[in-house]
């Protein structure tokens, strides 16, 4: 190979297959390096040194694939959060697996940019065909097929889906009402839903003063009662605003609540509100039949979303998105500018899904979701699932026999809120005491969790859900969390 960097070493060619082979094959073994020792690394990092360790301006001449090696080895490994190790309990889970990480090297060789079907017909073909085989796993209605009216397409995230969601339903409301009724649109939402909710209300131009926000009830697990719903639209529509989207949440982030979705679908359907439910986490559980019952009501939906890359082995971004009827999303999203313009698009023979999300370009996303689902097959999967929320439930037992400790709330996956009781006398209901037993533990590097707060009572969380945890992992942190809390308790004597 020609020369052209310092020293008159080979320099790596933008593409080249023997390259590409031998750095790959490299690459690989580094990562397989990396998964083979993660336990060694704490898994919680330490911000704020990277600066002092690059230089401060791009390099003029090509460097080594070695030098690169020591660098993430010595400079920014120590600054990761290792998202994968087995004792990683914080936030929900982002699933990496074999599946998922072939996918990705096989997205990243195609390269492609798939706005439309025209620029690479296999990722628009293999995403609805793919989207339709989860929409039957989860035994959504037909509405959601792409046989039918409606149609699944992937998202990046949550945020993004409940933003189209919520774009889609304000264009209906405003060509219902009127443009000029923008100021009286109101959105519902539990004091559970995430707040991706609050961030969309604001790209949509929906006023603060109209996003709703209804105390769930702490006596239904913190999900949200159907009937405080109710009473804020009634008071609503008394002073002459307009209800026009209802988001209820299956899993939600601080205690997995499950809100009425049943209920909720009626409430919508009886003042011709849009339906939106959020199963980001608990989607996944929803494959396995004995959790089926909590997506009970989806039929009343307009639309669904879950992400395949928190508890579905599907390498992040991949957030799967159903609507009941795609044309609110095309009306709204479609651009046809003639530089975009191709026969197939023209005569609306084709999905072009660029006109169901906020930017242009998309990844060829649904490549890892195929792997997935092909490589691990479905029994495997619900197995899977089934293994994380048995060794929650181990957890949960643990908590149970140390008086100590309580459970906070019922548990209904694979997420435990639970907090150490603090003495009769202590101000703040243990708010200190529960911060300092987890800043403890996770100082120490050998787990990660985080926290809620339920009812004015500061909770942690212990969410089970990385590929490699097992019960001995659970052990260990419990043994940990034992040991802190004695530390923690003995400092308040």
């Amino acid at each position: 190979m020609e020369g052209g960097g310092g020293g008159g070493e080979e320099w790596l060619r933008p593409m080249d297959a023997e390259q590409l082979r031998e750095c790959g094959h490299r690459m690989v073994d580094f990562v397989a390096d990396y998964y083979k020792s993660i336990e060694a690394f704490p898994v919680l990092s330490q911000p704020g040194y990277l600066k002092e360790l690059l230089p401060d301006s791009a390099p003029r001449q090509p460097d080594t694939l070695d030098s690169i090696f020591d660098d993430i080895r010595q400079k920014i490994i120590p600054g990761v959060t290792h998202w994968q190790s087995p004792n990683y309990f914080a936030y929900y889970p982002s699933n990496s697996s074999t599946a998922g990480f072939l996918g990705e090297m096989l997205s990243a060789a195609f390269n492609i940019v798939g706005f439309s079907w025209i620029t690479s017909p296999a990722a628009t073909e293999l995403e609805v065909i793919v989207l339709d085989w989860f929409a039957k796993m989860l035994q959504l209605p037909s509405q959601f097929l792409s046989t039918a009216l409606g149609g699944g397409v992937i998202q990046g995230t949550a945020s993004e889906a409940v933003l189209v969601a919520l774009l889609a339903a304000r264009d209906r409301a405003l060509k219902k009402h009127g443009k000029q009724s923008l100021e009286k649109l109101v959105v519902y939402a539990s004091d559970q839903t995430h707040s991706s909710l609050q961030k969309a209300c604001q790209i949509a131009g929906i006023f603060s003063e109209n996003f709703r926000v209804v105390i769930a009830d702490c006596n239904k697990n913190y999900a949200v009662a159907s009937e405080a719903v109710s009473e804020a639209l009634s008071i609503d529509l008394s002073s002459g605003l307009i209800p026009f989207f209802i988001c209820a949440t299956v899993g939600t982030t601080s205690s997995s609540a499950v809100d009425p979705l049943p209920e909720l679908g009626q409430i919508a359907k009886s003042y011709d509100m849009w339906f939106h439910i959020d199963a980001a986490y608990a989607g996944s559980a929803c494959i396995c039949p004995e959790y089926r019952h909590h997506l009970n009501g989806v039929e009343e939906a307009d639309s669904f979303n879950m992400n395949a890359h928190k508890w579905f082995l599907t390498n992040f971004d991949c957030s799967l998105l159903w609507v009941k009827d795609k044309s609110f999303l095309i009306q709204l999203l479609s651009t046809n500018p003639e530089y975009l313009k191709n026969k197939a698009s023209q005569a609306n023979s084709v999905v072009d899904f660029k006109d169901w999300q906020i930017p242009l370009g998309r990844r060829f996303r649904s490549l890892k979701l195929w792997m997935v689902l092909r490589l691990y097959g479905v029994d495997n999967l619900q197995s899977y699932i089934r293994k994380h929320i048995h060794l929650a439930e181990h957890f949960e037992q643990l908590l149970i026999s140390d008086s100590r400790f309580e459970v906070v709330t019922r548990r209904t996956f694979s997420l435990v809120c639970f907090r150490l009781v603090p003495p009769t006398s202590d101000q703040d209901n243990g708010r200190k005491l529960n911060y300092d037993l987890m800043d403890g533990v996770n100082s120490s590097g050998q787990i990660f969790i985080t926290h809620a707060v339920l009812s004015g009572k500061f909770v942690l969380r212990f969410a089970v859900g990385a590929p490699l945890t097992e019960e001995q992992h659970v052990d260990a942190a419990w043994k940990l969390l034992q040991d802190e809390a004695t530390k923690v308790l003995g400092k308040m004597v």
